[in-house]
């Protein structure tokens, strides 16, 4: 009878016991997190979207800016060069100065000596006419409306080289002018309508100056 007692026993003991030892689900609640906490997720993500979308645009936006800024001063430029190129800014010449071409010109109305003129031409700021090419030449006397009209230019004989030189230092191109006359010391230059010619530089005649000249600037006219 008592072991019969003893095995009842155990036996209620061990069916009373705790059934499974695994554990229990968890609420799906608890994994998912409170709602208010899902929003803020969402919210967070779209923030970051938004943003990124907005530094893209600012930086696409820059990039196109520079890339026109570039195209418009490309542009300028290139006008700038056609316009240089095409149409040398007018030179200011004021009176009795006359324009030629990149020079301004003095036509003296009186007579003097050759170093006299070039005196004359010096206190101007200025020099006695050079002549560098046979076109030049040629509309200069176009100039010249009197043909008994002489004028000295800057150019006279020299020793011990016996050429004719410039008072810039540089020798005559023999194609440049033709100078008729002496070519011997104390000759210098002077020009006519038609030709040149060599004269004892004691001699009185009229002059011509020249100076560089001031391209005119373009006036700016406040925006309205």
């Amino acid at each position: 009878m008592d072991r019969q007692e003893v095995y009842g026993n155990l036996k209620i003991s061990r069916d009373s016991g705790p059934k499974g030892s695994s554990p229990s689900s968890l609420p799906q609640e608890v994994c998912q997190g409170p709602p208010w906490r899902q929003f803020a997720l969402k919210l967070g993500c779209t923030g970051v979207i938004l943003l990124v979308l907005i530094v893209i645009k600012l930086t696409v936006s820059v990039i196109l800016t520079q890339n026109s800024s570039i195209e418009r001063c490309s542009v300028d430029v290139q006008q700038n060069r056609n316009e240089t190129t095409e149409s040398p800014s007018p030179l200011e010449c004021l009176e009795p100065w006359q324009s030629f071409q990149d020079k301004c010109l003095l036509f003296s109305t009186i007579r003097k000596p050759w170093k006299s003129s070039l005196v004359d031409c010096s206190t101007k700021q200025s020099s006695l006419l050079l002549i560098q090419d046979q076109e030049k030449l040629r509309q200069i006397q176009m100039q010249i409306k009197d043909e008994g009209i002489s004028f000295w230019i800057g150019l006279n004989f020299t020793l011990p080289e016996k050429k004719w030189k410039w008072i810039n230092g540089s020798f005559l191109n023999p194609a440049t002018l033709e100078i008729n006359g002496d070519h011997k010391e104390n000759s210098c230059v002077y020009i006519t309508q038609t030709s040149a010619f060599s004269e004892h530089c004691s001699e009185d005649y009229q002059w011509i100056c020249q100076k560089e000249g001031t391209p005119i600037k373009n006036k700016v006219h406040p925006t309205s």
